[in-house]
């Protein structure tokens, strides 16, 4: 069964959020990377509450839907993927509490994970994943999209 990954693009104090991830052993590629915060969608949720419950979960705070930006399919990974526009409710910033930050055993290979506010101009010298996402992400801000 194909696995529904959604995902968060939040505008927040003059930048954008992301997840810095470090030191990921499971990964031979890549050890270090930034990615749009999300997760897998759990039984019963819509796309937009799973985004909801993740960014609640990674970041702490509270955003509000406003539309899906883009969509992808990994044939890698055997899920598809929603990218949504959040707009932020309330909450501070890092205080999220999800089970990747609680030292459990099955995350250890996942490394660290370092809620960071990106400057818009600092976005496109990222090493952002997934790439084909990225790159819509920043063709859209260089044209005043977002």
């Amino acid at each position: 069964m194909e696995r529904v990954r959604v995902a968060g693009i939040i505008k927040i104090n003059n930048g954008y959020a992301f997840m810095h991830r470090k030191n990921v052993k499971k990964r031979k590629d890549i050890q270090e990377y930034y990615t749009f915060p999300g997760g897998g969608l759990e039984e019963g949720e819509t796309l937009e509450e799973g985004v909801i419950r993740e960014i609640k979960e990674e970041f702490g705070i509270t955003v509000k839907v406003i539309k899906k930006l883009y969509e992808m399919e990994s044939e890698k990974f055997n899920q598809k993927e929603y990218f949504f526009l959040c707009e932020y409710v309330e909450g501070e910033f890092g205080t999220g509490d999800g089970p990747e930050f609680s030292h459990n055993p099955k995350y250890a290979d996942s490394g660290d994970y370092l809620p960071e506010i990106i400057k818009k101009e600092d976005i496109e010298n990222l090493l952002l994943l997934p790439p084909e996402i990225k790159e819509k992400f920043v063709k859209d801000l260089k044209e005043g999209k977002l």
